[in-house]
């Protein structure tokens, strides 16, 4: 465990902490069904056979859980808005609700306007998805406006597109390989439209929450290295350069479906801020004869690159890699790709599945990534706040309630909650940045 204090942040700068509706919300009764429902009710999906429907519950005791924000000190909530609960009559209600108990606790709102629920019957592929995410967020800014000063339109769409249409691993469960593409396209536009959406309503501080991470090659081999740079475009490139720069990766563009010019006018619409989450780095190496694993994933061995495990390092329960320097490697390295053209940074999701109460390696996880992220934020970064994942343990998509990644402990049985080490930890490091 960590003894030494965490070097002083600049005043103003943000803590919080994050999770997402489907995740923890339950009360799957009064909303509609989305792809995860679907896909978790498909036998094999979801590793121990569960399913979202109750999860933590939230959606009856939310207002328990801010009282546990309220105790952590954080600044800020970043939660996510269930568009099949919207779609329900009455569903905005419970927005209304959690927004006006974060407020009175002192606790900023922070909606994420997509987190992977999307509305079953929707699809991706399908680029008017885009126009009626459009529309959704519309109504959600028109009820909650007033209250909420920062948005996030969509939460990893690299994830989406990857896990849940290239490589089958999560809903909606599909194998297309870079067939794929048009979803991370149709995504991206559906942001632009969000962004405008969201200016058009009144709102400001808008951003996104995309995942990124260094690649590393697996060697200096020249084939290594080309498998890397083509994996980081893929991963990192695909889904931050149209954003910052109104411009695909050389030869990506093409590959993608319509007016690509037109649509990249409104991808690139101007944020106030950017959302990164930082998990781990990706080894990666030429394509092999064989299939490779790597954190719970399987690469099948047609794709041009294959993903190798980080040798000599903690692993998590999750079996990713514990290396705090890479989010120092990360946000250096977007300033030096993108100069002016990088807003204000906020890490919106940073954290570990650890089990146990006496969760001593995810504080040693976070004080590291803290840390790490303040070498960034000395070396010029401009770092404007930072939310840990997760507040509760909850519904870990494909892999059920196998995995813990909250600072407060589930009892998924009683729904009793109990904070961790690493809930302690967390409100004492706040606390000493105020």
């Amino acid at each position: 465990m960590a003894t030494n204090p965490v070097p002083r942040f600049p005043d103003g700068f943000l803590w919080g902490v994050s999770t997402s509706a489907h995740q923890i919300e339950g009360a799957a009764e009064l909303r509609g069904p989305s792809v995860w429902d679907d896909f978790a009710s498909e036998p094999g999906r979801v590793k121990d056979g569960s399913t979202a429907a109750v999860a933590c519950d939230h959606y009856h005791r939310y207002r328990e859980d801010v009282a546990l924000l309220a105790g952590l000190g954080v600044d800020a909530y970043r939660f996510s808005v269930s568009w099949p609960r919207v779609d329900s009559p009455g569903g905005l209600g419970f927005y209304d609700r959690l927004v006006d108990e974060l407020c009175a606790a002192g606790v900023r709102p922070v909606p994420t306007l997509f987190h992977w629920d999307l509305p079953a019957g929707l699809d991706w592929l399908d680029r008017d998805t885009a126009s009626r995410f459009a529309q959704y967020v519309s109504v959600v800014a028109d009820r909650l406006g007033d209250r909420v000063g920062k948005w996030i339109t969509l939460n990893e769409p690299a994830e989406h597109t990857l896990l849940g249409h290239a490589l089958g691993a999560h809903a909606p469960g599909r194998k297309l390989l870079f067939d794929a593409l048009p979803v991370a396209h149709h995504q991206l536009l559906a942001h632009g439209l969000a962004v405008r959406a969201l200016r058009a309503s009144g709102a400001a501080g808008i951003g996104i929450a995309n995942s990124h991470g260094p690649t590393w090659p697996a060697s200096d081999e020249a084939a290594d290295r080309e498998a890397a740079d083509f994996y980081d475009v893929l991963l990192n490139r695909l889904f931050a350069d149209p954003v910052l720069t109104g411009r695909y990766p050389d030869g990506i563009g093409e590959l993608m479906p319509g007016d690509v010019r037109a649509d990249l006018e409104i991808i690139a619409e101007p944020l106030d801020w950017y959302g990164v989450n930082y998990y781990a780095p990706t080894r990666v190496g030429a394509p092999q004869s064989a299939e490779t694993e790597s954190g719970g994933l399987t690469f099948p061995a047609e794709l041009p690159f294959s993903v190798r495990g980080i040798e000599g390092r903690a692993l998590t329960d999750f079996g990713w890699p514990v290396v705090p320097e890479g989010l120092t490697e990360l946000l250096t390295g977007f300033r030096d790709r993108y100069g002016d053209r990088l807003p204000p940074v906020v890490i919106t999701e940073n954290g570990c599945s650890y089990e146990g109460l006496d969760d001593q390696d995810r504080i040693t996880y976070l004080d590291g990534h803290v840390r790490a992220l303040h070498r960034a934020l000395e070396a010029g970064v401009d770092v404007r706040g930072y939310f840990v994942w997760s507040l509760l343990d909850n519904f870990e998509w494909a892999e059920g309630y196998a995995r813990r990644f909250g600072l407060v402990h589930v009892d998924f049985a009683t729904l009793k909650r109990t904070p961790k080490a690493s809930y302690g930890w967390f409100r004492e490091m706040v606390r000493a940045q105020r």
